[in-house]
C-alpha cells in the first residue's frame, strides 16, 4: 500500500489509541478516587467483595483495552514498515472498507473468520 494512502489510517489509529489510554487512566483514576472519597478504612466484610469486583472489572477492562492498544501499536508498526493493509496470514490486500471500519485489522475477513471459528471450536 502506498505511503500517502496510510496517513488517514495512521491518524485514526493514533486517535483511537489516545482515547483508549484516556479511558484506562480515567478508570484507574475513578477507582482510586472512589476509594479515597469514602475516606474510611474499608469494613472487612461489606466492602471486600465490592473492591474485589471492582478490581476484577477494572482488570477485565484493562485487559481488553490493553489488547486493543497492542493491536493498534502493531498496525502503526506495519504502517511504519510499509506492510500495512496486507493480511498477515495470507498476504492478500485487506479491503479499504474493512480497514476504514477497523484500521487495526491485521487479517482479511476470511482469515479472521477462520481464526475465530478455530477459537470457538
Amino acid at each position: 500500500m502506498h505511503h500517502h494512502l496510510t496517513t488517514p489510517y495512521r491518524d485514526q489509529l493514533q486517535a483511537q489509541r489516545a482515547s483508549l489510554l484516556a479511558q484506562l487512566t480515567q478508570q484507574r483514576g475513578g477507582l482510586v478516587d472512589r476509594a479515597e472519597a469514602q475516606g474510611r478504612a474499608p469494613q472487612p466484610e461489606e466492602s471486600h467483595a465490592q473492591t474485589a469486583t471492582e478490581r476484577e472489572l477494572a482488570f477485565a477492562l484493562d485487559e481488553r483495552e490493553t489488547a486493543e492498544i497492542a493491536a493498534i501499536d502493531a498496525a502503526l508498526q506495519r504502517i511504519a514498515d510499509g506492510h500495512y493493509g496486507a493480511c498477515t496470514e495470507c498476504g492478500t490486500d485487506i479491503p479499504a472498507a474493512r480497514l476504514h471500519a477497523a484500521p487495526e485489522a491485521e487479517r482479511c475477513i476470511h482469515c479472521q473468520e477462520a481464526l475465530e471459528h478455530a477459537r470457538h471450536a
